[in-house]
């Protein structure tokens, strides 16, 4: 499989360059995945609030709804 052709190339490369490439990669990642937590967590508040009730409200009584004012 392709897996293992890519797999033998790495293994027969330079394994300083993959060594540093692989800490390149890994670092981003640690970065990243704060702010991907915290991201996350502020989409789930918008699932849990007053507008969803309405929301859901809303669709069953076949009316537009009526969302009160936004976060600022």
């Amino acid at each position: 499989p392709k897996a293992y052709e890519v797999a033998d190339r790495l293994a027969a490369g330079s394994q300083t360059a993959i060594s540093w490439s692989k800490y390149a990669l890994n670092n981003w990642l640690r970065q990243a995945g704060p702010a991907f937590d915290a991201s996350l967590a502020l989409e789930f508040m918008g699932f849990a609030g007053p507008d969803v009730r309405e929301g859901v409200a809303s669709l069953r009584e076949r009316r537009p709804p009526s969302y009160g004012p936004g976060v600022s």
